[in-house]
């Protein structure tokens, strides 16, 4: 029973992690190679395309310049639009606003559903005027991009290409 137990635990977590550790993995503070500073505007990233090297440890400043909510997300396409649901839920229970985020609500919402949380290493999610730090280490070499997964941000081009050689 006691095995039984542990690989049900551990199956949604196997799980999880394969998509992540496909596209490299949440990074160190003492393994930083360097920093790339990323400003988001309504609807767009400066830079708009990143280069990095397989291994490398970037730690990345991200600021939000724009008035509307954004998110700086590194994953593969397949997983912007997988991804794009999930946003949609924290939208539909007013969670996400046009100009901010409501914590408190998220905070309270997650302990039903871890998913409203929005606690990905990949990922942060910034009201206008905030800024966040996000370190990933580059350990494969998948086709990435940085997106916003905000409802119709994705769609309307908020994309930055990821060159991981």
């Amino acid at each position: 029973m006691k095995k039984l137990i542990i690989i049900l635990f551990l199956i949604p977590n196997i799980l999880n992690a394969g998509p992540i550790k496909a596209i490299g993995e949440k990074g160190k503070s003492l393994e930083v190679n360097r920093v790339i500073q990323i400003n988001m505007y309504d609807n767009y990233y400066k830079p708009n395309n990143i280069e990095v090297k397989k291994g490398e440890t970037i730690k990345f400043v991200v600021k939000n310049h724009g008035e509307l909510v954004h998110e700086f997300n590194i994953a593969t396409k397949q997983m912007h639009l997988k991804h794009q649901p999930e946003m949609m839920m924290l939208v539909e229970n007013e969670i996400i606003l046009i100009d901010k985020i409501d914590k408190q609500k998220m905070m309270e919402m997650s302990k039903k559903n871890p998913s409203m949380a929005h606690s990905h290493s990949n990922s942060v999610l910034l009201s206008p005027g905030e800024s966040g730090i996000l370190i990933w280490k580059f350990s494969n070499s998948a086709k990435l991009e940085a997106a916003c997964n905000v409802p119709g941000h994705y769609k309307a081009g908020m994309i930055a290409k990821i060159d991981n050689n």
